[in-house]
């Protein structure tokens, strides 16, 4: 028996959440919280922040609690919780028996997991993009052999999918992902030298956790999210276009081969796509607040600045090169994130050391599990190496 088993069974759609103290997982819990009789947490996992978590699982009372942190766990077990920790005791609460697996994990810490979710045939529900960016191929081609759901949550991703439900995929011209553009766009490059992690995470329309909203502010977000849209949709590098829209109301748009266009439109709620994904295929009514269509001043749309966002270019560009290329995007930019976030690099080098380091590491196009965390490793040291050359 592992660490972690299901128990008794229930009529309540049964959820596990993998990064439960995070921005999403905090908005996922809420969904919960607000539907006591269709949702039951059978696992909760998460990183370090303890106080928290213990908060969440006296509310929710799950069966099993995951700590990635060990010296967490421990203070966590010391309190008198039955605690698991490390990546296996992850990945063993991925495998639980569930309806569905929020996958809410930063980075690419959450691949393993995910895997190890679709592997035992739990549906799994994506926020985090990252793992879809390194692997997506062998993602969806898991998922498809297990007969299993892969739902999307990021609002773009969840708004495409809305937009194709009984669409012939052949019918698909191409999906334009709207963008807010973040903290900073329109603002001349020089301006931008001095910015701060307080600034670059205040983004003007969404509620995010660190990483995302500093993607947001480079425009990085938006090309990961080319890369996973490809992965989740079956769609061509071509077929995906980015357009900056600063009021968040549109948050993406399918155009077919016939000229027509649907849009899916929504406040700027991340709790809306949790509760599609997590109650999918049905639709259950909403407290939410709804769009008003009368109080909207204006919906505007302009074409990205590839020169002054450079991120948005390196990851159509992995795009389109394929193999181990997005693994090393990715790779470069967290590791880059991190350091602008502990002030050891400035902001506008984050695209700097993306750069050097797609140039210093040759993808492979053997596409495995093992040559993607290999290509991760690389990309990694060399964009340690590279923060330290720049941030001196």
């Amino acid at each position: 028996m592992g660490v972690c088993h299901r128990g008794v069974s229930t009529q309540r759609r049964t959820v596990s959440i993998l990064g439960s103290t995070g921005s999403i997982g905090r908005s996922a819990l809420d969904v919960v919280r607000s539907y006591p009789d269709l949702f039951q947490v059978e696992a909760l996992a998460a990183h370090a922040n303890i106080d928290l978590l213990e908060a969440q699982i006296h509310e929710f009372h799950p069966r099993c609690i995951v700590v990635s942190d060990e010296a967490a766990a421990r203070t966590l077990t010391g309190r008198g919780h039955k605690v698991h920790s490390g990546p296996a005791a992850l990945e063993e609460a991925a495998r639980i028996p569930v309806n569905v697996v929020l996958c809410a994990m930063v980075g690419a810490a959450g691949l393993l997991p995910l895997l190890a979710a679709i592997d035992a045939g739990n549906s799994v529900a994506i926020a985090n993009k990252e793992p879809v960016v390194m692997a997506g191929a062998l993602i969806m081609e898991r998922a498809r052999e297990r007969g299993v759901e892969v739902l999307p949550v990021d609002s773009e991703h969840s708004a495409i999918f809305q937009c194709l439900q009984g669409a012939n995929p052949a019918s698909v011209q191409c999906v334009h992902l709207t963008a807010s553009g973040g903290p900073f766009y329109g603002r001349p490059q020089e301006t931008l030298r001095e910015i701060t992690p307080e600034q670059a995470t205040r983004h003007p329309t969404w509620d995010m956790g660190a990483k995302i909203s500093v993607d947001s502010a480079t425009l990085m977000n938006k090309g990961l999210e080319i890369i996973e849209a490809m992965w989740l949709f079956n769609l061509a590098p071509a077929q995906i276009e980015v357009v900056i829209h600063p009021q968040s109301i549109i948050h993406s748009i399918v155009e077919f081969t016939d000229g027509n266009m649907l849009a899916h439109l929504g406040v700027t709620d991340m709790r809306f796509p949790i509760l599609f994904a997590l109650s999918y295929p049905k639709r259950v009514k909403s407290p939410l607040k709804r769009l008003d269509l009368t109080a909207l001043q204006a919906l505007t749309f302009a074409p990205p600045a590839f020169d002054a966002f450079p991120c948005l270019g390196y990851a159509r560009n992995a795009a389109e090169e394929g193999g181990t290329a997005p693994a090393v995007l990715n790779a470069a930019n967290e590791v880059a994130v991190e350091a602008f976030c502990q002030r050891r690099l400035p902001f506008l080098a984050i695209s700097e050391v993306v750069r050097r380091v797609r140039e210093k590491c040759a993808p492979v196009n053997e596409y495995t599990l093992e040559t993607i965390v290999e290509a991760d490793a690389q990309a990694r040291r060399v964009a340690a190496e590279t923060v330290s050359a720049l941030g001196s």
